[in-house]
């Protein structure tokens, strides 16, 4: 599994209050599949990472910023979650296209827990089917998904995750869904 992702480019998407495990743990399982990943911010610098949205956990250093960044550069897109950063990346007008655009051009799209509430704002739910943490499963219905209970789905090119708890299920999917041929959704 070590080459499995060798040659691929995987942008992260996330912001201050991202939750450290699933930024961490997921992006372990990229890189040791030998994919090469890029944190992307709304700024520069480094981003605020939290334990259960409520402890400091450190902060990681950001690669680049999202504004100018295009699906283009990537081969899949990884959204973590956390309450706070998925709500301050649906803020953003470069997230939010980035994100749209990602969704779009076909490459595989995974997001965990809250992560799904950007790809809410960037109206590429509607007739998916998709899991989440359960507090946002409201407003994806409402965003126009089929929402189900359930550790992985995955809907296409989207694949989507529930917790935290839920990580060995959800690395090991996204390990094969990103290495899998990429055809337009």
């Amino acid at each position: 599994m070590a080459d499995t992702l060798s040659g691929r480019r995987i942008a992260i998407l996330a912001a201050d209050g991202v939750e450290r495990v699933e930024l961490e743990q997921p992006r372990q399982a990229l890189d040791d599949a030998g994919a090469s990943t890029v944190l992307l911010s709304i700024s520069t610098g480094t981003i605020a990472a939290r334990n259960n949205d409520l402890e400091d956990a450190g902060d990681f250093a950001v690669d680049r910023q999202v504004e100018g960044a295009t699906p283009d550069e990537f081969d899949a897109l990884l959204l973590p979650g956390g309450t706070v950063n998925p709500d301050k990346l649906r803020t953003d007008a470069a997230a939010v296209a980035f994100v749209r655009d990602f969704v779009d051009s076909g490459k595989p799209v995974a997001a965990i827990c809250h992560g799904p509430w950007t790809l809410a704002e960037a109206d590429r739910v509607r007739g998916r089917r998709l899991t989440s943490w359960p507090s946002i499963r409201t407003d994806l219905r409402n965003a126009g998904a089929e929402v189900v209970d359930e550790v992985v789905v995955t809907d296409g090119a989207l694949t989507t995750s529930r917790s935290p708890d839920d990580l060995p299920a959800f690395c090991e999917c996204i390990v094969q869904e990103f290495a899998a041929p990429q055809s337009a959704d």
